[in-house]
């Protein structure tokens, strides 16, 4: 008898294991409800904004691969030459920098992956954990800032919404998971729209994986990547007609994060020779090589053998960097951009094996592949506007003005000034 309830208290012990690990495998899918939360009864009167970001979304693949209802709907509302990131041209700084109106040294997120020496290790966005902890990031969301008014937010995905920043997270969210079926992501946003009034979110984050993957491993020219464009265009058909059908005024914004360029793929450049790894923390390469000293004395010699022999790179300290990309000493706000920055001249880009087709992170102002798309349509804005070029921080106080919230202008680096004369 002992031996068969040893047997069957393995295989209960087995069953859970199990059990827990296709838990583990199953795709986080659950929509997030901070509850107790009410839009007063003045935010219920203020219009609907819903933010579309499709990444690396290049400022002319619309015209590029005839993106037509894009090019449709852009023509009944506002459409920009470009839309310059910030410095690096990359996913993360620049999600956020749209959300919260700063640059990204001034926010915090420097990089995709970067080095915090306070805290004492890195942060990556392929780290749950981190990209969940409201510690790391600076500045105020949008979604904080309308929650903090009393407004309802909702998220279908966006950087930094999974995470409590200043103790605060939308009202509805998900956390990112790239598997959900797009339908699913469509339906949610419907849903949303079609809640009684005082539960219904006034502003919507909407995130797309693509077209970046395509550029990424086909590049930027490919055939992949202007079906990936065409996949985002229908997409976004589908989504405005299920918004349509809630009789609802929504202002949309379509924008990215980023374009793509095609890059040398035979000649990477390789870690130079002066640079000795062990001297170094190297949290980051491919378009900027970062170095944080582990003993600062090692920084100005290293700085000079690397300027002695650069070659199909720029190098630069912190202190030293070029003004326009707000990335210097002077803007390091939370001490993470590094003590000396290598930046390849494109179309070179630092790896050690062959890269991809397709790369962004340059800087956007020499780099002109690294700009992106900006769209706007809605009751809000005014009709067959083609706006200039501008930067991507200027999103946050055109969203705000929409939606009647108030921040303090002098705590983003972003003006309204810029985008004001695009809307009625």
């Amino acid at each position: 008898m002992k031996k068969y309830k040893g047997s069957i208290l393995l295989m209960l012990m087995l069953g859970i294991a199990v059990g827990n690990l296709q838990a583990q495998a199953q795709p986080d899918t659950a929509q997030k409800i901070v509850a107790g939360r009410k839009n007063t009864s003045v935010q219920q009167l203020k219009p609907y904004v819903i933010l579309i970001s499709a990444d690396g979304f290049r400022h002319d693949y619309a015209e590029k691969y005839n993106a037509e209802n894009l090019l449709r709907l852009s023509s009944e509302g506002v459409r920009a030459t470009a839309m310059i990131p910030g410095y690096p041209s990359v996913t993360f700084p620049n999600h956020y920098s749209i959300a919260t109106g700063l640059y990204p040294a001034h926010h915090g997120l420097v990089n995709n992956t970067f080095y915090d020496a306070a805290k004492g290790g890195n942060y990556s966005m392929g780290d749950k954990v981190k990209v969940g902890d409201g510690s790391w990031y600076g500045g105020t969301p949008l979604w904080v800032l309308a929650e903090q008014q009393q407004l309802l937010s909702a998220s279908m995905f966006w950087v930094g919404s999974e995470a409590a920043v200043k103790n605060v997270r939308p009202t509805y969210y998900y956390n990112f998971n790239d598997r959900m079926p797009v339908a699913d992501r469509i339906s949610a946003v419907k849903n949303w729209l079609q809640l009684p009034e005082e539960d219904r979110p006034h502003l919507i984050t909407f995130y797309l994986s693509e077209p970046d993957h395509a550029g990424h491993r086909y590049g930027p020219d490919a055939p992949q990547t202007a079906s990936a464009v065409k996949t985002v265009d229908s997409i976004i058909n589908v989504l405005t007609a299920a918004v349509a059908s809630t009789g609802l005024p929504v202002n949309f914004i379509f924008l990215a994060d980023h374009g793509m360029t095609a890059v040398d793929t035979l000649n990477p450049i390789p870690m130079p020779a002066a640079i000795d790894p062990s001297k170094f923390i190297i949290p980051s390469s491919g378009t900027t090589l970062v170095l944080h000293a582990k003993d600062k004395a090692d920084i100005q010699p290293t700085y000079e053998k690397l300027k002695s022999e650069e070659k199909d790179y720029k190098v630069y300290l912190r202190s030293n960097m070029p003004a326009n990309l707000h990335y210097s000493d002077k803007d390091d706000s939370l001490n993470r951009i590094g003590d000396i920055l290598l930046l390849p001249e494109w179309p070179k880009v630092f790896s050690a094996r062959k890269p991809g087709a397709g790369y962004h992170g340059f800087d956007p102002y020499t780099v002109k592949d690294m700009q992106a798309t900006f769209m706007a349509w809605g009751p809000a804005f005014k009709k067959g506007v083609q706006a200039g070029t501008f930067e991507n921080v200027n999103v946050y106080p055109l969203i705000a003005r929409i939606l009647g919230l108030n921040y303090n202008e002098s705590s983003i680096d972003g003006k309204i000034a810029v985008l004001k004369g695009i809307l009625k």
